[in-house]
């Protein structure tokens, strides 16, 4: 019989580690490296395949709007593409074991750049999709999150591969799925690139800090924090700089966010 080995099994029964999970506008979540990283550890570089079926372009803005301290306009991109994804798992002697196949739509909304817009929206559906394939798979992939963002074991057992069924004193109240937090307003990303050959706007001097208080301060941890979950976070001063024109003390809300979500997209890729 094509089955997972004791072990793989044995693992994939385990609660997640907290230090895997991530939180963003109250919702716990995965990053898609990661999950590809589980993946790679469970069943081996060759033991699973990942399908891209579709990935549609949805939708596709440009809406022109004046730069910061400056009568300048550029254009702002928002982009939303659907990707269909099928997830293939094998077992160690490269016999499939089961596929899954999910869908999702992902975003780039005020982008200064149509090129990034467009990576950024198809990275984040199709990771999103890939996410929702693999939580068939059940806690190490997240099952548990989808419990109002437990991360205690859901599935314990199960009767295709030991006898003893799970009893209802062992499981945990269902709670409803979480759902986001909707920000107020969607931040404008500072300008990167001039569509006319023009010049940077006006940025804050060096130490000035823009006047957002803790939503600012609440953007500058999450841009650190996914930078350090990368492996950025040494590179993470030097390429803001390159790319803001100042350093991170003096960035901005719209900043942070903007740079948070272009490593979420290279992380994804």
């Amino acid at each position: 019989m094509t089955r997972l080995t004791d072990q793989q099994v044995g693992f994939l029964l385990q609660p997640i580690n907290g230090n895997r999970v991530r939180n963003l506008r109250g919702m716990s979540h995965l990053e898609a490296w990661d999950v590809r990283r589980q993946l790679i550890r469970i069943f081996g570089f060759e033991g699973f395949a990942v399908e891209t079926l579709s990935l549609e372009l949805v939708h596709e803005r440009g809406e022109q709007r004046k730069k910061k301290n400056s009568a300048d306009t550029y254009t702002a991109w928002t982009i939303v593409y659907r990707a269909q994804v099928r997830l293939t798992v094998k077992t160690t002697d490269g016999q499939i074991i089961a596929t899954f196949e999910d869908a999702a739509a992902g975003d780039a909304v005020n982008q200064p750049s149509v090129g990034d817009a467009h990576d950024l929206a198809m990275k984040t559906a199709l990771s999103q999709a890939l996410k929702r394939c693999a939580v068939n798979l059940g806690d190490q992939f997240g099952l548990s999150l989808y419990n109002d963002g437990s991360q205690a074991a859901v599935v314990m057992r199960s009767l295709a591969y030991m006898g003893e069924p799970v009893k209802e004193s062992e499981d945990a109240p269902v709670q409803p799925e979480p759902t986001p937090q909707t920000p107020t307003a969607v931040p404008e990303p500072a300008e990167r690139s001039e569509p006319d050959g023009g010049t940077r706007p006006n940025t804050p001097a060096a130490g000035q800090q823009a006047p957002d208080g803790d939503e600012r301060e609440l953007a500058l941890k999450e841009m650190r924090e996914i930078a350090a979950a990368i492996g950025f976070a040494d590179g993470l001063a030097a390429q803001f700089q390159s790319t803001f024109g100042h350093d991170i003390e003096a960035g901005t809300t719209a900043e942070f966010r903007e740079a948070t979500a272009l490593m979420r997209g290279t992380a994804a890729a």
